[in-house]
C-alpha cells in the first residue's frame, strides 16, 4: 500500500491518543512535540502527512508546526534506519576513547555521520554529551543507554542488530530511509553560497563581512563601538553601556577614595 492510501488508517488509529494529548494543555498548539512523537513512533519518522494531520489537530500552519519540528534533532523528517546509534563526542567521552570508537563504528557500519547504512537497517549519528561521564565512552542506541565503549562490545552490539536479537527494540520503518536524513534547510545551505556577512571575505574565517577582505572594519567596530556591558544586580543580569559603566565605576573609587 502506498503512504497516501497507509496513512488514513493510521490517522484513526492514533487520534483518539491525539486528542487526550491534547486535552491536557490549556493550549492546542502546546501538545505539539508530543503529537510529533506519536506519529514518529508510529512511522519512524514526522512525514509531511504527519505535519499537515498536527497542524490541523492544534490549529496551526503547516510552515509553524515544520518550523517547529525541524529545531529537534530527536524528530526525523525524512526515514532513518530501524536503530539510531548514537556515540558520545563530549569531553570525558573523547578523553576515554570516543574518537577510536566513532572511528570503529564508521569502518564497520561503512557510513560517516548523518548517514544510513544501505540496508537501511542503522543510521548513525555522533552527538554531544549524554551525561554518562562516569561510564565513558557511551552510547545511545534508540535512546538507550549502552556504557564503556570498547570495539568488542561495538562487534557485539553490531551483531545482534544484524542477527535481529539485539535487547532494544527497532523503531518503526514505514518508508526505506534514504542514505542521509540530513535536510538541507534553504537555497543558501543548498546552493553552496555564503551568508551575507560573509561574502566579499579571502577566507571564511575573517569576520570583516561584504566589501572587508581584511576583517578590519569589524574589528575596529568592536573596539571603538560604545560596547553594551551585563552588571549583576540581586535580582537579574542588566544591560549597560559603556558609558555607564565607566560612571559607576568612577563613583566607586571616589567613594573607596574618601573612606581613607
Amino acid at each position: 500500500m502506498t503512504r497516501e492510501r497507509d496513512f488514513p488508517e493510521l490517522l484513526e488509529r492514533v487520534t483518539p491518543e491525539c486528542l487526550r494529548i491534547i486535552a491536557r494543555y490549556e493550549e492546542k498548539r502546546s501538545a505539539l512535540l508530543m503529537l510529533a512523537h506519536v506519529f514518529q513512533e508510529h512511522e519512524g519518522f514526522v512525514s509531511p502527512e504527519a505535519v499537515l494531520a498536527i497542524s490541523e489537530m492544534v490549529g496551526i500552519t503547516p510552515a509553524e508546526t515544520e518550523g517547529t519540528i525541524s529545531f529537534y534533532t530527536l524528530l526525523y523528517r525524512r526515514p532513518v534506519g530501524k536503530y539510531m546509534l548514537q556515540p558520545c563526542r563530549g569531553l570525558a567521552c573523547a578523553i576515554n576513547g570516543a574518537e577510536d570508537a566513532m572511528a570503529y563504528f564508521r569502518e564497520k557500519l561503512g557510513t560517516s555521520n548523518l548517514e544510513t547504512t544501505l540496508d537501511g537497517l542503522v543510521s548513525y549519528e555522533e552527538v554531544e554529551c549524554l551525561a554518562a561521564c562516569d561510564r565513558a565512552p557511551c552510547m545511545q542506541v534508540n535512546l538507550e543507554f549502552v556504557y564503556d565503549l570498547s570495539p568488542a562490545k561495538i562487534d557485539e552490539l553490531l551483531a545482534g542488530i544484524r542477527a535481529g536479537t539485539y535487547p532494544v527494540k527497532a523503531m518503526a520503518q514505514t518508508d526505506p530511509p534514504g542514505r542521509t536524513w540530513e535536510i538541507r534547510q534553504d537555497d543558501q545551505v543548498s546552493t553552496g553560497r555564503k551568508a551575507p556577512g560573509a561574502t566579499g571575505v579571502e577566507s571564511p574565517n575573517n569576520a570583516g563581512g561584504v566589501g572587508d577582505k581584511s576583517g578590519t572594519i569589524m574589528l575596529d567596530k568592536i573596539i571603538n563601538r560604545d560596547v553594551e556591558f551585563f552588571r549583576e544586580t540581586r535580582e537579574r543580569a542588566v544591560l549597560d553601556s559603556r558609558a555607564v559603566v565607566e560612571s559607576v565605576e568612577e563613583g566607586r573609587e571616589e567613594a573607596e577614595h574618601a573612606r581613607h
